[in-house]
């Protein structure tokens, strides 16, 4: 499933309305945009403290979409972030209010879907082949 999001050709919108642990932080990862909300949140890869080790295709995903500056803290620490954090470490694009979550994301869908989509579809595989490659 994440791999098939991340490649999709078309522009993928996630809005965040709270937690993203584990599989939810890797779905953050897949998709194009990440808008999440203000609250006392937490998001991250917590794989480590619960004794497990990422598989293949969420170690690309994270190589891919975190700041390296991240990595060690992200994926080895398990560190979970606040949004603000999240939006540094490359969990999330943007944060926003709760009551702009829905309006601030559909804009955000409606401004990728006005792209010429054969370009987006062109850019995103060939930036994304070889982490998709890595997934598989």
């Amino acid at each position: 499933m994440l791999k098939t999001i991340y490649s999709h050709p078309q522009p993928l919108v996630i809005g965040c309305t709270g937690h993203a642990i584990a599989a939810g932080a890797l779905i953050l990862l897949a998709a194009d945009s990440r808008i999440g909300t203000a609250g006392d949140f937490k998001i991250g890869l917590n794989e480590t403290t619960i004794g497990a080790v990422l598989p293949r295709f969420a170690l690309a995903l994270a190589d891919d979409r975190l700041s390296k500056r991240h990595h060690t803290a992200a994926i080895i620490q398990a560190h979970l972030y606040d949004q603000i954090g999240a939006v540094d470490a490359g969990f999330l694009d943007l944060v926003v209010e709760p009551n702009a979550l829905m309006e601030d994301t559909l804009a955000e869908a409606s401004r990728l879907a006005e792209l010429p989509s054969a370009a987006y579809a062109g850019n995103k595989v060939a930036l994304r082949t070889p982490f998709i490659e890595r997934m598989a």
